[in-house]
């Protein structure tokens, strides 16, 4: 995976990026292997300049459905979330997902 990935792998994982997320935005991005709209939504994903925390759906089922959760967005796959002191503030999936709308949407939870 690119530097800008970091593997986000189980539970107590998704809650220090919650934690994190009372500090500033957090990027969380739900990724399918398998999937060819997934596979470009990960390339537009590279173009985001802040650190990406990835979710791959098929090595983490659970907790894919704990960010369901957790942030009360229906899951989906490819899938971009911005948290914000603990919650989902912006959400985009599939087609949506580019790197100018997230990198807008980091802009706009900063404040």
């Amino acid at each position: 995976m690119e530097t800008n990935f970091n593997p986000v792998e189980d539970a107590a994982a998704l809650e220090r990026l919650l934690a994190r997320s009372h500090e500033g935005p957090v990027l969380l991005f739900k990724h399918s292997n398998t999937c060819p709209v997934s596979a470009r939504a990960y390339r537009q994903m590279q173009g985001v300049k802040s650190p990406v925390s990835i979710v791959v759906v098929q090595k983490s089922r659970d907790l894919s459905r704990e960010v369901e959760t957790r942030t009360g967005v229906p899951h989906e796959s490819p899938q971009a979330l911005v948290l914000r002191n603990g919650q989902a503030v912006w959400s985009a999936s599939h087609f949506d997902i580019t790197a100018d709308a997230v990198e807008q949407a980091l802009r706009n939870a900063e404040g």
